[in-house]
């Protein structure tokens, strides 16, 4: 690949010193400077710091831009836009629980409404664990509008939660849901907008504590969704993890930064499998 054919904008990130897990260490500090890249939009985006890469499709056609992903620990990007619920800025929205954000390639879509079903049907899951969710596809308000009442008649719940109108893919890029370039044209089909199938866990703080993304294939698991939210609620903060196929209720894993008797007087009794595996009952979120 040319010289002409390779740009890259990068992002100032600066981490200063040894940072240390209670699971793992990391030392060197890492630093790169560069061109900062903020992301705004007419839907209100804030926050948004993107590191861009932008290259010369083969054809010679339009640059293709390919933005960093957030990452775990990010903070979520702040927006402000309209709704079935009306205007919403996300972190306001959050407040001081956590949040769900599930993205669609597009409204009237099979799988999708099995997915807006699945969610209506779990609204008072979510409420126990204190927790909001919002979903985003890239139409209108008034479309969402429409597509709640089949959601509805198919989930036999009703569909309370806020749908945002991300018809100007904002919110989308911002979230790297899909590529920064992407081309709605008219009459677009969900194929346009495939890879708009992803969902977040955003915490009190408003910082990404989980990401998954599915292909326009696969129905999303939303009792997975649940487990994984109930991890990260346990063992937000504190040095606990939960082990492969746990469910709530079941034992944990008590972090190494503490050791046999910190860990027994903090979490109790500890089931030892091994030096560096350790159980302990699971607290109650």
């Amino acid at each position: 690949m040319g010289a002409d054919a390779l740009r890259f904008a990068t992002v100032m990130r600066q981490n200063d010193g040894m940072t240390e897990g209670p699971f793992c260490r990391q030392g060197a500090a890492e630093k790169k400077t560069g061109e900062v890249v903020p992301a705004t939009g007419g839907c209100g985006i804030e926050g948004v710091t993107l590191a861009r890469q932008s290259t010369i499709s083969p054809a010679g056609n339009r640059p293709k831009e390919h933005v960093m992903g957030l990452r775990i620990n990010d903070i979520a990007p702040n927006f402000t836009a309209d709704s079935t619920n009306g205007p919403i800025t996300l972190h306001d929205w959050i407040g001081d629980g956590y949040a769900i954000i599930f993205s669609h390639p597009k409204d009237f879509t099979p799988v999708c409404t099995t997915e807006f079903g699945a969610v209506a049907q779990l609204a008072g899951e979510f409420a126990k664990r204190k927790t909001k969710v919002m979903g985003v596809s890239v139409d209108k308000v008034e479309d969402h509008l429409k597509w709640k009442r089949d959601i509805e008649h198919f989930a036999g719940s009703p569909a309370d939660f806020p749908i945002i109108d991300d018809t100007s893919l904002e919110v989308a890029k911002a979230y790297d849901m899909l590529p920064a370039d992407a081309y709605l044209p008219d009459g677009r089909t969900p194929a346009h907008t495939a890879t708009v199938r992803t969902v977040y866990i955003i915490g009190p703080d408003k910082k990404v504590r989980l990401t998954m993304t599915y292909p326009m294939s696969v129905g999303r698991n939303f009792a997975e969704i649940l487990r994984a939210l109930d991890a990260v609620r346990i063992t937000d903060g504190v040095p606990l993890a939960t082990p492969a196929n746990w469910v709530p209720g079941q034992d944990v894993i008590v972090a190494l930064a503490l050791n046999n008797e910190q860990a027994t007087e903090k979490f109790g009794a500890l089931d030892i499998k091994l030096p560096y595996l350790r159980f302990a009952k699971s607290p109650v979120a």
